[in-house]
């Protein structure tokens, strides 16, 4: 199978556990999943196993600490090793695919809110190709250090009796709107360098929503 049909069939498998064993589970299946340097397929594989090894042994009436020990860390951390790193020529199309997701989200944003907003005041739909770049730039920091901020908090607090949930979300909401800040300070405070061209939203839209459709697809394959 290949990483897909194993995280839906993991996902289908986990319902089966009781609530107890699926705690011990989620907390090092995403530990592990967290390890974006291992190969996914075999981390997937590895995962598996483990799962059918404990819902095999819930039907005897064991648990996951009776079969994994009590410190599911240390046993998430072994299996870390033995798993091989990802090939680079496989990690530099999955950052491709982040940037060109937050591309064609910009392009698709940016033609409906000029749609909206034309219906009411008249819109420029000139852009400066600087103030473009620094704008995307501005974005994609943002989201990149977003990822990792909340992969961090959630990396944090795995394995831990009593996760404070809502100061979670909070830290994480902080992040989100100070970033967000930034990013609206840099398109607004960005000087006009070089040349500018017209973009109507109509060509925003449409250009956004064909490069998300090629990289939905290229996902699929």
């Amino acid at each position: 199978m290949n990483v897909d049909m194993l995280i839906e069939e993991n996902n289908r498998k986990r319902e089966l556990l009781t609530p107890e064993n699926e705690k011990y589970y989620d907390d090092m299946l995403i530990y592990i999943r967290l390890q974006w340097r291992l190969s996914e397929q075999q981390s997937e594989e590895v995962l598996m196993e483990i799962l059918d090894h404990l819902l095999h042994g819930q039907e005897e009436g064991k648990t996951a600490k009776d079969m994994f020990g009590h410190n599911p860390k240390a046993f998430a951390d072994e299996i870390i090793e033995q798993l091989p790193n990802e090939k680079k020529r496989e990690i530099i199309p999955f950052y491709a695919r982040i940037i060109g997701n937050i591309v064609s989200w910009s392009l698709i944003i940016r033609g409906i809110l000029h749609l909206i907003l034309s219906q009411f005041i008249e819109v420029n739909s000139e852009i400066n190709l600087f103030q473009m770049a620094m704008s995307f730039l501005a974005i994609t920091c943002f989201v990149s250090f977003s990822i990792w901020f909340i992969l961090r908090l959630v990396h944090n607090s795995l394995f831990k009796e009593n996760r404070n949930i809502k100061l979670l979300t909070i830290k994480a909401g902080f992040v989100g709107a100070a970033g967000m800040a930034v990013v609206l300070l840099v398109a607004k405070f960005t000087p006009e360098i070089g040349p500018s061209y017209n973009l109507p939203w109509q060509v925003s839209l449409i250009a956004g929503a064909i490069l998300w459709l090629i990289l939905f697809v290229e996902k699929k394959r």
